[in-house]
Parts: structure tokens; sequence; C-alpha cells
């Protein structure tokens, strides 16, 4: 094994030779350098060369200007079209922004639970799904001493949804009720502040804890409002309806970064050229928004 790993050796070393020396090399030698690498590989049952092939596969991926977006399903903000496209306003606002600094984007669905770990862990590079960031989770610690945020681009409040004809209409009625939450949400920490004996059901998405509703095996979803825009009261969700005086104070959607990201600043900086050029202001009509998104970011210089 020893000889084939040091005939490995030797054919790389030559090639390095060919492209590195003073010498102009043709396509005849490259070729030529190529065949003997493949004799060696051949040589070897190719394991060797493999791996070393693989590691400059990872080397130059890694190298590659792109992004990656963690995200949720979560309609307006990302979701799938008819010809199973992602699309959404986030989504859209995401590529422009990257888009301007010379990145490619690439969304990557997660566990919003796990969304911390994620971004540390360097799984993915933001998160840009409808991130509310004036609040504190459920283990008391503000969201922000946790990441790093974007300017609020969004308002938002959580909602309290119910099926139509429920008795649920104050904030006493809450008490002591089953909810489903989306797990680690924003929802999930209103919930638990309205009333400590709040049975929760954890859901993996929002649009879950609305099927958790219709079924009854939960008294009241907590839910973005954004969301519930889109789907309560409408198709297979027409027996449903949001509570609107139990809504909560208005809460603001950023973008997530890991601590001491250099791309903070570079989001914040293209936020405000698109707010300006008025490309945000038609995002937000196209995808019904208008009403909650921001698009004039002075004051938060």
């Amino acid at each position: 094994m020893k000889k084939y790993v040091a005939m490995i050796l030797a054919v790389l070393m030559l090639i390095a030779c060919f492209a590195g020396c003073g010498t102009k090399v043709d396509d005849t030698a490259g070729t030529t350098g190529a065949n003997v690498l493949n004799d060696a590989v051949d040589a070897t049952g190719g394991s060797a060369a493999s791996d070393a092939t693989n590691a400059a596969t990872d080397a130059q991926t890694k190298n590659d200007k792109t992004i990656v977006v963690g995200y949720t399903i979560y309609e307006p903000m990302n979701y799938f079209d008819e010809n199973n496209e992602l699309i959404g306003y986030d989504t859209e606002l995401a590529q422009a922004v990257f888009g301007n600094l010379g990145y490619e984007v690439v969304f990557q669905e997660i566990d919003w639970s796990a969304k911390y770990t994620d971004l540390n862990s360097d799984t993915i590079d933001c998160v840009w799904n409808g991130f509310t960031c004036n609040t504190a989770d459920d283990d008391g610690v503000q969201r922000s001493e946790k990441v790093d945020f974007s300017y609020n681009y969004m308002e938002n409040r959580q909602v309290i949804v119910v099926k139509k004809g429920s008795d649920i209409k104050t904030v006493d009625d809450l008490k002591g009720k089953f909810a489903a939450v989306e797990g680690g949400s924003a929802g999930e920490t209103y919930a638990a502040s309205i009333d400590e004996n709040i049975v929760l059901t954890k859901c993996l998405k929002q649009t879950e804890c609305l099927t958790e509703v219709l079924s009854g095996n939960v008294d009241f979803a907590v839910l973005d409002a954004q969301l519930a825009k889109s789907y309560v009261g409408k198709g297979d969700y027409a027996d449903l309806e949001v509570v609107e005086d139990l809504s909560s104070d208005v809460e603001y959607y950023a973008i997530g970064f890991k601590k001491g990201s250099e791309l903070t600043a570079l989001v914040n900086a293209e936020l405000e050229k698109l707010a300006a050029d008025g490309t945000i202001a038609k995002l937000a009509e196209k995808y019904g928004v208008s009403n909650t998104a921001i698009t004039d970011f002075s004051d938060q210089k």
C-alpha cells in the first residue's frame, strides 16, 4: 500500500511542477499528467485518489460565495407556488439583498426550535423567516443576546386562533386551556406569558398548530399575524377565526446572524438601498404586506 501512496504523491508533485514552474504547459502535457494520475488510481483501486478529489471539491465549495438562508414554510414569507418554486416576501428580499452583495443564495428549511444551533454551527448563515427580534425565549433570555439582528423590516403581532363559535373571548378564557404553538417561537413565549397553567402542544410548524385546533386537540393556537392572515378563514381553515382583542403588542421581524457576523452591517446597507429605490415597497405590495413592511430605516441607524 505504501508504494501506491508514494506513487500518487510523486504524480501530484509532477503535476504541481507542470502547473507552477516557469515552463508553459500545453494541452498534451496536461492530458498526459491526467492519464498518469488515472493509472495510479487504477493501481490503488481509486480510494486514495478519490479521497483527495473529494477533499479538493469540498475546499472549492467552501470558497464559493454562497449564503445559506434558514427558513420555514410560512406564507407570505417563504412558501412554494404551484410550480414548486420557493417564493415569498422574505425569499425575494433575501435574493435581492444577497444578489447585490454578489452571493448565490441557498435556502435551507430548518426546525425552528433548532435555529440557534444551526446558526452557531455554521449550518446556515442567517435566519430570514419572520424572526421576531424584540422578545425573549422561554428561557427568559432576550433573542438579541443570542444573535445579531439586522434592522427591523416588518411589524407583526401574536394572535389567538380558535374554531368559529368558540367561547374564548377574553384573557381569562385562555387560562388553563390547551394551546398549540410552534416550538421555539414568539407564539410559545406569548402563550406562556398569559398563564403558566396553559398546557402547550409544541408543533414543528405554525400550520400544524391550525390543524390541532381544527381536530379539537387544543382549544386555541398562537400564531404570527402575518401567517394567520394568509390561512385563517380560508380553504381548509375556513372554520377558524382570530380573536382580535387577544392579540399581543407590536413585534418586529429582523434577520438573525451569528454573533459578530460581518454580514449584519452589509445587509443593513443593502436594505437601505432597496428601500430608497422602491424595491421593498414593490415586494410588499406584491405579497400583500404593505401595511406592515418597513420601508424607511433612517430611524434605526
